[in-house]
Parts: structure tokens; C-alpha cells; sequence
């Protein structure tokens, strides 16, 4: 945990939302220890069964009523979807402290729109998380704005930690990491659907195929990971003039490969621009 975090043991927590990101924190702040269970407490808008699940699981509190939500929270945790962000937060008007923590995790929203639908000018925390933090494995990008103090920004980087990495950046910088790191795993799944369909048509078994495809890309992830060599030397390493390698790789470059994984990245961080701009 950040030397500077805030965060304890006996710190009261409240969750509005009760979707993946939701259960995933939670597992990771009880596998953790960072707060206890009974001072964790849930509301979602619809969905209780939802809502018994999540408290039937990790032993948190399941509640119905928001406004004593928010007042026995040290810190709230924005969590609902971006259509339903606007009411949900104009809804809290009057009932966040002026000191008490938000952290949102609804994506594309800015904290200048949470602050003006809270009618707050207290600390806001936005970040941006992506699916792999269901396996503790996330990269979370978190930006602050200027009412935020260092011990709160060191007690919201705990609780992304608990799910994964944590890049501190600028507000303007996580759109670009939506488009990298929070769309980036449907960019791997998507390879490995065509890798394991390859195998597949090729004569192995779907089984077989699916093992080979999950195991190259762990190993290929781990040698990222750590050696100091840059990706593409990683790739000359294995490339042999003339090789099987080689082979593969100009059918990839024939179809433009790197160009399109650009512009994926590129595309899903304009479309995250977009989607954010209808909310100011």
C-alpha cells in the first residue's frame, strides 16, 4: 500500500453499482485485507439479485437506500453505467461531503461533469480499468482532479492495486489508454480466436488448438515482461531469414497487420473522446 494512502483497515467503503469492475475490486480488496467486509456497503439501482450475490459472496452490505450510502462512506465509488451517471450523481446533490472521496469508474465521463452533477468542488479520483482485473491483472490508468489530496490519491491507487497495476496520468491521457489498454484484450482475444481457428482447420483439435494459442501468448507476455529487449528486436530474435517466421510475418504485413492494430487503438480512443463529449 502507497506510504501516503489514507486507507485502513477500518476505512467504510460504498460501492453505487454492483457490475464486473465491482465484484473483481471487491475480490481483490478482501484477498488483499485492505478493509473489512462490514465496511463495505453496496447499492445498485435494479438489480438485487445482483446486489444478494455480491453480499452473499464477500459478506458486504447490501443496501437499498443510497443517501445512507453515502453518509456512512469514507469513500464512494461511482460504478453505474454512463447513461444512467447523469441522474444517478444528481440524485447525490446535497449528500457528498465536501471532503469525502469519489472515485468513478464510469468510463468517458470527466470529473469536471461528476463535480457539476454532484454540485461539489470536492476530490474526484477517475480511472480507467480493464476486463483482466476478474484475474487481478488489470491496468488501471487514474487521474485526479485539483481537490484531491496526496493521501487520497495514495488511498485510491491501493484500491486499484488490489486488481492490478496502477498508471497515475493526466485526465487527457485516458482516452488514449481506453483505446490501448481498455479495449487492448478483445484486441488479444481476437487473435487468439483467429490463431486457435487456424490451428483448428489446420487438424488440431479445438482443445489442442486452444492450449497452444493460450500458452504461446503467456509465454510471449512473460519475455515482454522481462527482458530489456524492445518487441521488435524480441521479434528479429526469432525471425530466420527464409524461415518458417518469416513466412508468416509477410502474410501478416500483406494484410497491413500493424497498420490495423494502430488504428484500432487510435479508433476505440476517438470513440472514447466521442462518447465523453456528450456529457459536457
Amino acid at each position: 500500500m502507497s506510504e501516503h494512502s489514507t486507507l485502513s483497515f477500518d476505512t467504510r467503503l460504498g460501492f453505487l453499482g454492483a457490475g464486473s469492475i465491482v465484484e473483481a475490486m471487491l475480490a481483490g480488496i478482501l484477498k488483499n485485507e485492505l478493509i473489512a467486509p462490514e465496511r463495505i456497503f453496496v447499492a445498485n439501482r435494479s438489480d438485487q439479485a445482483r446486489l444478494r450475490h455480491l453480499a452473499e459472496t464477500f459478506g458486504v452490505n447490501a443496501c437499498e437506500d443510497k443517501a445512507a450510502l453515502v453518509e456512512q462512506s469514507d469513500i464512494l465509488i461511482l460504478a453505474m453505467k454512463p447513461k444512467d451517471a447523469p441522474d444517478a450523481c444528481r440524485s447525490l446533490r446535497g449528500l457528498v461531503r465536501p471532503d469525502q472521496l469519489v472515485i468513478s469508474v464510469v468510463a468517458g465521463v470527466s470529473t469536471a461533469c461528476i463535480s457539476d452533477w454532484l454540485g461539489t468542488n470536492g476530490p474526484i479520483v477517475r480511472t480507467m480499468p480493464n476486463t483482466s482485473s476478474a484475474v487481478g491483472l488489470s491496468v488501471t490508468g487514474l487521474s485526479a482532479n485539483n481537490a484531491v489530496s496526496e493521501q487520497q490519491l495514495g488511498s485510491a491507487t491501493a484500491l486499484f492495486e488490489a486488481i492490478g497495476s496502477v498508471h497515475i496520468v493526466s485526465e487527457d491521457e485516458l482516452d488514449i489508454i481506453t483505446g490501448l489498454s481498455g479495449s487492448g484484450p478483445a484486441y488479444v482475444y481476437y487473435l487468439a480466436e483467429a490463431m486457435e481457428g487456424a490451428g483448428a482447420k489446420a487438424g488440431l483439435s479445438r482443445e489442442m488448438a486452444r492450449q497452444l494459442t493460450v500458452q504461446t501468448l503467456l509465454g510471449a507476455a512473460q519475455m515482454l515482461l522481462h527482458s530489456s529487449d524492445e518487441p521488435a528486436l524480441l521479434r528479429k530474435k526469432v525471425t530466420s531469414p527464409g524461415g518458417t517466421t518469416q513466412a508468416g510475418l509477410e502474410v501478416l504485413d500483406s494484410y497491413r497487420f500493424q497498420h490495423a492494430v494502430t488504428s484500432a487503438v487510435l479508433r476505440a480512443a476517438e470513440r472514447a473522446r466521442e462518447l465523453g463529449a456528450q456529457y459536457r
